[in-house]
């Protein structure tokens, strides 16, 4: 898996982040709109996925769309991801965007290496994800999630219930006491995702 870091790589606060490995360009255009508001040191590091549905879901489900399967290497892809996620001293958090948005929040279910999650318009329609939540416990104290205003609003009846279940998770988070905001935004799921993406990591720089 390559990956690439975008700021002062020496800075104590590391967001790491899943990117498709044909838009990086993204990451670039993120760190600079977080740079610009928070002013703050941090290193963003973008790893790049070559096979989306394969790399980031955590188990295997038929495809909701298309003809592609979804696979289940979200576990080898965390296992790459930790080995640089190592330095006591560094605070880390974790984020992502759609699909890579989904890996984030089961992530943080299963390491307690990252502080918070920014989980932007996640894919948390994924099959039988709700009931994951529900039966495991979040190992980080702060959970950032968003959403497009008009994402449920589709014909698929799968990606439709996406409003209820990233309502369903926040009240759930809270339930547990943890820290947990839920913010819309304006549009679908492919309106300006590196704005959006940036105001998840911001959520926790400010």
């Amino acid at each position: 898996m390559d990956f690439y870091e975008i700021g002062n790589k020496a800075a104590d606060i590391v967001l790491v982040q899943s990117v498709d490995a044909r838009d990086t360009d993204s990451a670039e255009t993120e760190a600079t709109r977080i740079r610009e508001i928070t002013g703050k040191d941090f290193c963003l590091t973008a790893f790049s996925v070559q096979d989306w549905n394969k790399e980031l879901s955590p188990w295997k489900a038929p495809a909701v769309f298309g003809k592609e399967d979804f696979g289940e290497g979200a576990g080898d892809t965390l296992r790459e991801i930790l080995k640089y996620c190592v330095d006591p001293a560094k605070t880390y958090y974790i984020g992502g965007y759609s699909l890579a948005g989904l890996f984030a929040l089961w992530a943080v279910h299963q390491t307690d290496r990252f502080a918070g999650v920014a989980a932007v318009s996640p894919s948390v329609w994924f099959p039988d994800f709700d009931t994951y939540l529900k039966d495991h416990e979040i190992l980080c104290g702060n959970v950032y999630l968003s959403l497009g205003d008009k994402e449920e609003r589709t014909k698929n009846p799968v990606m439709a219930e996406v409003g209820n279940r990233i309502r369903g998770a926040q009240e759930l988070f809270r339930s547990r006491g943890i820290s947990s905001v839920l913010e819309w935004n304006e549009g679908n799921h492919f309106k300006e995702p590196d704005l959006r993406m940036a105001k998840g990591f911001v959520h926790f720089l400010l």
